[in-house]
């Protein structure tokens, strides 16, 4: 599922509000999930999960295609924690 997957679901399920109201709306939260994380907050949404932001070391890696050593900086990189009520709807006998 991508963005319009999600926006068209929710013009689906809200008719009563305009497409462009529902864009605007994902696209605003969407920006703020990663304004927050850009410096280095997590961003919990109770029952479904927590983004948070962990930093890479550098690390010494490999060229897959020649198999040269290359040198990887530090970086840093996006983390989702599932929401306990998330995993167990996950692991549910029937979805």
């Amino acid at each position: 599922m991508n963005k319009s997957d999600i926006i068209s679901n929710l013009a689906r399920a809200y008719t009563q509000v305009s497409n462009e109201v529902i864009e605007k709306f994902v696209n605003i939260f969407v920006q703020q999930l990663a304004d927050a994380m850009s410096k280095g907050k997590r961003v919990e949404l109770r029952g479904f999960g927590a983004f948070s932001v962990r930093r890479r070391d550098s690390r010494v890696g490999r060229n897959p295609r020649t198999g040269a050593q290359v040198e990887v900086g530090q970086k840093h990189v996006p983390f989702f924690r599932m929401g306990k009520p998330l995993q167990q709807r996950m692991n549910a006998k029937t979805h």
